[in-house]
């Protein structure tokens, strides 16, 4: 995955499966573009008062979103954090004084890559296991709820990417 220079707008006519998965990649190209050219140190800065979050932050978190709900949910893996705790389950937003934005930003595009990996070619009506509340979802629910996530957060994005150095776009 090339992070900044295949984003491409997501058809306007294609089959459901196919549909999903250009809008899910479109909004994983916008947090890359979003992220793209700054510091280790402008990554880790919270430029938003009172808010405490950054964009090495975002990143963080949508790993452990993806393995989440690739990797747990849908494939039925072990329950693990990548960067969480169970004492501190928000600290891929909470541990990026010390994080390493290289490791961050690789770790993210693994998972993106599982992720993609773990979709193939299955159908939408593939079911997985929500383990916290032992709900059954199905991979149509989680690409949609992906979409949304990256989309949620691609906005808080865009508001620290302002902050920090004044460049704003899609």
């Amino acid at each position: 995955m090339d992070d900044t220079t295949d984003r491409l707008d997501p058809p306007f006519a294609a089959d459901e499966g196919t549909m999903l998965a250009s809008w899910l990649d479109f909004h994983r190209k916008t947090l890359a573009l979003k992220t793209a050219g700054l510091t280790g140190e402008q990554l880790k800065r919270r430029p938003v008062s009172p808010s405490t979050l950054t964009l090495l932050g975002l990143v963080r978190h949508l790993a452990e979103v993806e393995h989440y709900w690739y990797q747990v949910v849908l494939l039925g893996g072990e329950p693990t954090y990548l960067y969480g705790t169970a004492e501190d389950p928000d600290f891929d937003f909470n541990g990026v004084a010390d994080a390493d934005p290289a490791e961050a930003f690789a770790t993210w595009r693994q998972q993106i890559r599982l992720a993609e990996q773990a979709v193939g070619d299955l159908p939408l009506e593939t079911v997985g296991k929500r383990l916290r509340r032992d709900d059954e979802v199905t991979l149509r629910w989680i690409q949609v709820h992906m979409i949304e996530e990256y989309a949620r957060h691609n906005g808080h994005a865009d508001l620290l990417r302002e902050a920090l150095d004044g460049v704003t776009g899609e």
